[in-house]
Formats: structure tokens, C-alpha cells, sequence
């Protein structure tokens, strides 16, 4: 008998577990179509019918509750098996997912600290974040943005998110220090994924609409930072994470009072994940050197 594709019988038993498609396509990073389809071609592939699909919710068959009640035994003896074996032979591989700008400014800077005190640690780092906040499925540890709370994962806070505004230095002569306020000469940046940023810190300062010269929008920190950096505009940044380049001058802080948006940074592990000596020691790590970053 031809054993059925192991990738579809992972998408089936993500897919009963969360109950959706769409979430399932979400952890899998694919989309909701191609669950669909791969569902389709595994029911084909069995000759039975896996998902009740008469209804607007997704509904397992009594096939399919069984089948999957068997595959979350076969996935957690196979997981054991695998975490067996790179245990005894295998070097130790941490998989961390943080966001870009984070691990820019501040991850990569000291990382080296770590490789040498943790030589026989491998870490396979990605930037890509996740379409919700959160931890996947494929990593082992993250560094998430949010309020929380993190159901069924082990948080450690690391230092609260806020924003000040910033500009080259030698655009801050020209600027109303006084008044909190940019003027309206220069440019205002600003990131699009937090276009109600500007709106908030005004709020905060009891001022009107804002009226720049010019708005220019980025799609990540980065730029934003960068262009902040490079006397295209000001900038609202985030605090924490541009206090190397406060603290080198390259950038300067127009105001000294900072938008606190009530999200924070923190480690996420999985429970199970914490028992493994190379994740604790990577976890333990980034909460002592990033912990009282302010």
C-alpha cells in the first residue's frame, strides 16, 4: 500500500486541530486554497471523506476524528524519535524568529557573546514575521511585539514598545524643542503598517492635526530609522531598539517624552521547548541582555 504525502497528513492534522483552513494555511504559510487542495487529494488518496463540508464551520467525519486522534499519537512518537536522535547525534540547533528591526539593532550587535560562550549551539535566525502575533509552529523560540496574553506558551517580558520622535542632528536645530513638535518645514515619516502613530503622539501632546511639509511612508522600521537618520524627515521610532544610534549620535531625539503604546517585547518558548538545554540557555540569554533595555 502507498503510504499517503507525510506533508498532507501534517496539513490534515494541523488543519482538524485548529478546526479552519485558513488558520491551518496561516501556521503552514501557505495559503487557504492549497489546504484545500492537499485535503482534496488526501480524501482522494484514502477514498474517504475526512471534513464534513456541509456546513459554514469545518467539521471532522467520524473518519477523520479518528484518523486524526491516531495521527496526533504517530506525529508525538515521531517528534520524540527525531528530538532523540539530534540529542545523541546531532549538533544542538536553536530556531529563533525575531523581527527585522530588532534583530538588526540589537540581536546581531552582541550575538557574537553568545556563539562564543555556546560554541555547540547552531541558531537558524529568521526575520519573517508571522501574518499574527504569536509563535509558529517551525520555531523554537520568538521575539514578540504585542500585549499578550499567550495561550499555552511560557513568556518573559523584555522591555516595553515606545516611540519618540527623531531626526538627523543637524536638522534638530530647526526644530521647536519647547513645543514637542516638528516643524512644519520638514518632512513627517512614517511607517505604514502604524499610520495612527503620528495621530496618537499629537494626541498625547494636545496638538492639532499635523501639518508637514510632506508625508513619507516606509513599509518597515528600518527605513524609517534610516531615513530619519539620513535628515529626510522626523521620524517617530521606536525608543528602545534606536538607543544605539542615540547613544553613537548619529540620531537625535526631538523629544524627550516617549508614546507608550501598552505592547511589550517578549520571549516566547513552548513549554515542552524549555526543558532543552540549548533553547533555555538562548532564552535565558536574550531576557539578561535585552531585559532592562529602557
Amino acid at each position: 500500500m502507498q503510504l499517503p504525502s507525510l506533508k498532507f497528513l501534517r496539513t490534515f492534522h494541523i488543519a482538524a486541530r485548529r478546526g479552519s483552513f485558513k488558520a491551518a494555511a496561516e501556521e503552514l504559510y501557505i495559503t487557504a486554497s492549497a489546504v484545500s487542495h492537499q485535503m482534496k487529494e488526501l480524501e482522494s488518496h484514502l477514498g474517504v471523506d475526512l471534513f464534513d463540508r456541509s456546513h459554514r464551520t469545518l467539521t471532522l467525519t467520524e473518519a477523520g476524528a479518528q484518523f486524526c486522534q491516531r495521527l496526533e499519537a504517530i506525529f508525538a512518537s515521531l517528534e520524540s524519535a527525531t528530538e532523540q536522535l539530534r540529542m545523541r547525534f546531532a549538533r544542538s540547533v536553536v530556531r529563533l524568529n525575531a523581527p527585522p528591526f530588532f534583530a538588526n539593532e540589537l540581536l546581531v550587535p552582541q550575538l557574537a557573546g553568545f556563539s562564543a560562550a555556546h560554541p555547540d549551539v547552531d541558531i537558524q535566525i529568521s526575520t519573517r514575521q508571522p501574518e499574527q502575533e504569536g509563535h509558529a509552529a517551525d520555531t523554537d523560540i520568538s521575539v514578540a511585539v504585542g500585549s499578550g496574553p499567550w495561550p499555552q506558551l511560557t513568556a518573559a517580558r523584555l522591555f516595553s514598545q515606545t516611540f519618540v520622535p527623531a531626526c538627523a542632528p543637524h536638522l534638530l536645530s530647526e526644530m521647536d524643542r519647547d513645543a514637542h513638535q516638528p516643524s512644519d518645514r520638514h518632512a513627517l515619516i512614517m511607517h505604514s503598517k502604524r499610520p495612527d502613530l503620528w495621530d496618537r503622539w499629537a494626541a498625547m501632546h494636545g496638538i492639532g492635526a499635523l501639518q508637514p511639509k510632506q508625508w513619507i511612508r516606509f513599509d518597515s522600521m528600518a527605513s524609517v530609522v534610516d531615513a530619519a537618520e539620513s535628515g529626510v524627515g522626523v521620524a517617530l521610532v521606536s525608543a528602545p531598539i534606536s538607543a544605539p544610534r542615540f547613544a553613537a549620535g548619529t540620531l537625535a531625539r526631538l523629544s524627550d517624552h516617549e508614546l507608550t503604546t501598552g505592547e511589550d517585547y517578549f520571549v516566547l518558548i513552548r513549554p515542552e521547548d524549555a526543558v532543552r538545554p540549548p533553547v533555555r540557555a538562548l532564552v535565558n540569554w536574550l531576557t539578561e541582555r535585552f531585559g532592562t533595555a529602557q
